[in-house]
């Protein structure tokens, strides 16, 4: 007799969202496998997804709150104390991350009895942010063991999710995409053993285009959202000093976000007009036919006033498997990726003069440019296989169940 399939329920804050592919991705790989998904949207999002239902939590069920939190109050004073102390002896960090924890923890109240009816072998929350509150709490009331994602966004936004560290202590395993990720849950306090590193990855890796022979005009290509980790501000100021220099480029911008309006504005200021185009939120294919109108991706990551930052943006990992050559600044975990004059080109922020030698060099060197593309795609085929990637992180899955299994749930 086979194994019965490994149920997972994915909780989501909005799945499927446009500009999260990675995770459809996952999702997408985790179906391959076998696994029974039961996905939750928390706030927005819903339908279906490759055929699998997409439940989207309705809001107006959170008024059964009203008769839910005293009566765990009463029953699961250690939980709700616990909760308490964190609610009333330090601030969120943002609004955002309140309303996002607050829902988390809603979520959990109202769905903690149809959890502990269906019996999924493990919960896992896709964002350390209010998914997490939800399988933590879920967790906690129901016996049903739990795993979390942690992102950039969870760890380095305004110093990371309120109850970042509560939550990934109880954790059966986090999942990070990135060392620099893993290092600083570490610096933090949490078990490095119980920390893994499993990329991200592309489901079909591109076909790995020629080299364009004459790279004149330079056709250079970003890809991301227009807000402050993405230093499209500096960007601009680079395109400006290639303009100076004499070196003809054009230049394509793809995302929005809220600071379309000033960068345009910057634009016009620089001089730019005709040679950077911003092209708005653009689909899978026209990202892809990006791709391969393009010489070279520029990622300009900074570190955001708020402490956001990148990860390692999943274009860059696309672009090196599509023959794209990509130059990025040193921020974040690009350079776990792009390796200085080896898969790419590392060049500081702030020397406007190196950016502009390191794309003259790749519009001049064929043989260089080459020898980056090749390392590049091997780097990428190693580690940013989805398939293989997908099946490290289902074998975390099945060894949490196998656990459950022979210890039984966790007691609380």
């Amino acid at each position: 007799m086979s194994p019965r399939p490994l149920t997972v329920a994915y909780l989501f804050t909005t799945f499927p969202k446009s500009t999260e592919t990675f995770l459809q991705r996952e999702i997408l790989a985790m179906q391959a496998l076998g696994v029974d998904l039961r996905i939750h949207s928390l706030w927005q999002g819903g339908g279906t997804f490759n055929g699998i239902e997409v439940r989207r939590f309705r809001l107006w069920r959170l008024i059964s709150l009203i008769w839910i939190i005293p009566w765990v109050t009463v029953t699961r004073w250690d939980l709700m104390s616990q909760l308490l102390r964190g609610l009333f002896t330090r601030r969120a960090p943002s609004w955002i991350n309140f309303w996002e924890n607050m829902l988390g923890a809603g979520f959990a109240g109202v769905m903690a009895g149809e959890f502990r009816r269906q019996k999924p072998d493990l919960v896992h929350a896709a964002w350390a942010g209010g998914p997490a509150t939800a399988a933590w709490i879920l967790s906690r009331l129901t016996g049903i063991r739990f795993s979390s994602a942690a992102h950039a966004y969870d760890i380095y936004e305004h110093g990371g999710d309120w109850w970042l560290m509560e939550k990934l202590r109880d954790a059966a395993f986090v999942h990070t995409s990135t060392e620099m990720a893993c290092a600083t849950l570490a610096f933090r306090g949490l078990d490095r053993a119980r920390i893994q590193v499993i990329r991200r990855g592309l489901v079909r890796f591109p076909a790995f285009k020629a080299l364009r022979v004459t790279r004149d005009p330079m056709r250079i290509l970003c890809i991301a959202r227009l807000v402050e980790k993405k230093g499209i501000t500096r960007q601009l100021e680079i395109y400006a000093a290639l303009l100076r220099a004499g070196m003809r480029f054009e230049a394509r911008i793809i995302g929005d976000g809220p600071l379309r309006d000033s960068l345009m504005r910057q634009c016009r200021e620089l001089c730019l007009e005709g040679l950077v185009r911003f092209c708005g939120h653009c689909t899978q294919e026209e990202v892809a036919a990006a791709l391969a109108w393009s010489d070279v991706l520029i990622h300009t990551g900074v570190v955001a006033p708020s402490g956001d930052r990148d990860g390692l943006p999943n274009v860059i990992p696309e672009a090196m498997a599509a023959g794209v050559l990509v130059v990025t600044s040193p921020a974040a975990a690009t350079t776990e990726a792009i390796s200085d004059r080896e898969s790419g080109r590392v060049v500081p922020m702030e020397d406007l003069g190196a950016w502009v030698n390191a794309m003259r060099e790749l519009k001049e060197d064929s043989l260089f440019c080459d020898r980056l593309r090749r390392a590049a795609r091997a780097w990428v085929e190693r580690e940013f296989d989805a398939h293989l990637n997908a099946s490290r992180l289902h074998r975390l899955f099945m060894d949490a169940r196998v656990e459950i299994h022979r210890d039984g749930p966790p007691g609380r």
